[in-house]
């Protein structure tokens, strides 16, 4: 197989210019962008969250180590070429991150949380190749005993109220590694950007996308339990109703809807507008979709298009006539294969994960 080097460094450092002029943080797909553009989120237009900024990697001289007991033998290190040569696929998934919808729960039911305010744009649908996770395990050795891995990141260590967490690092059972985790290199048919990980990061379908550790550098793997802030301090359940130490480490993303429609749209009264929009679960494909054009007083079928299947969203189309004047509100609700749909409102948890609840969507019609 020949690989263009050359390309796929003049393509990384043109992106990583632009993406360290913008600088580090986090910033939303825009959902009136999507409408009419196909399945899949366009790279220049898919989320973007980094914890401590956009870190510089030489492809030649990038390398993955696995290493830790619950490996045959020693560690293990691969370099770039030689996991693009290994067995490869591609597969069309969402990565969401699990404060997706936060804001919701302060505009919709009043609640104080913390963290990056996002709305409900902190999700894309992509095309990622790469090799299975459980490949590379294979040729490193792995144990039969081994029941968790520990990838880390390439990024600048995590700094918070004067507390040095060190790079990103979050544990991932065996069991998942195995089962659909893959180790990707491609975003949408191109190299990955620095934004999204090159240049290599995780996909881990269905989960909170801070599993999907991006800059991978190396993975410990390990017969006994392991820890890191990312499942103790952070992105568990905390307040109310939570153990002092929070919940179980979170792990599938709820069932979401979303208009492709910008809140306080301006529709015109008598003419038939086509509502489109998507939905999505990490605990499955989405079953079906119903719409409120009356603040949830009824609701109605819309009509699925494209494709239905599990790691992705699913498209959808309603048409509608609006008959009065005056401000309304859209719902969107969905129901994955597992049967859970949508509630009207979101369980509270002060970190603000795992919005779940109906998004009001407000417009106007003219």
């Amino acid at each position: 197989m020949s690989i263009d080097y050359v390309g796929i460094r003049v393509h990384a450092e043109t992106v990583l210019r632009e993406e360290l002029r913008k600088g580090d943080g986090a910033w939303e797909m825009n959902w009136e962008d999507m409408r009419g553009v196909g399945h899949l989120t366009p790279t220049e237009h898919f989320f973007v969250h980094s914890h401590t900024g956009v870190p510089e990697i030489d492809v030649d001289s990038w390398t993955l180590t696995l290493h830790g007991d619950g490996l045959r033998g020693d560690p293990v290190t691969f370099d770039y070429p030689t996991l693009r040569e290994m067995p490869s696929r591609t597969v069309t998934a969402f990565l969401e991150c699990a404060g997706n919808g936060r804001t919701l729960y302060t505009s919709q039911q009043n609640q104080r949380v913390s963290g990056t305010p996002w709305g409900l744009g902190a999700i894309g649908v992509a095309e990622w190749t790469g090799t299975p996770l459980s490949l590379v395990l294979e040729r490193a050795g792995l144990r039969d005993d081994a029941v968790d891995l520990l990838p880390r990141g390439l990024d600048p260590a995590y700094v918070e109220a004067g507390v040095d967490y060190g790079r990103m690092r979050r544990p991932l059972p065996v069991a998942k590694a195995m089962k659909d985790v893959l180790v990707v290199w491609e975003m949408n048919g191109a190299p990955l950007t620095p934004a999204h990980g090159f240049p290599i990061r995780l996909i881990v379908p269905d989960w909170v996308g801070v599993a999907s550790i991006k800059w991978l550098g190396d993975i410990e793997v390990s017969t006994s339990p392991l820890h890191s802030p990312w499942n103790t301090d952070f992105y568990r359940l905390f307040g109310l109703g939570f153990p002092p130490e929070g919940s179980a480490p979170l792990t599938t993303m709820p069932v979401k809807s979303a208009f492709e429609l910008a809140p306080g749209a301006r529709l015109p009264r008598g003419e038939e507008v086509l509502l489109t929009g998507r939905s999505w679960s990490g605990n499955g494909a989405i079953r079906s979709v119903e719409i409120s054009t009356d603040n949830g007083q009824g609701w109605t079928p819309a009509h699925l298009v494209g494709p239905r299947l599990p790691h992705t969203w699913s498209q959808w189309q309603f048409p509608w006539r609006p008959t009065t004047r005056g401000p309304a509100t859209l719902m969107a609700r969905a129901t994955d294969t597992t049967g859970v749909t949508e509630p009207l409102g979101s369980p509270y948890n002060n970190k603000g994960y795992l919005w779940s609840g109906v998004v009001r969507h407000p417009i106007t019609i003219t």
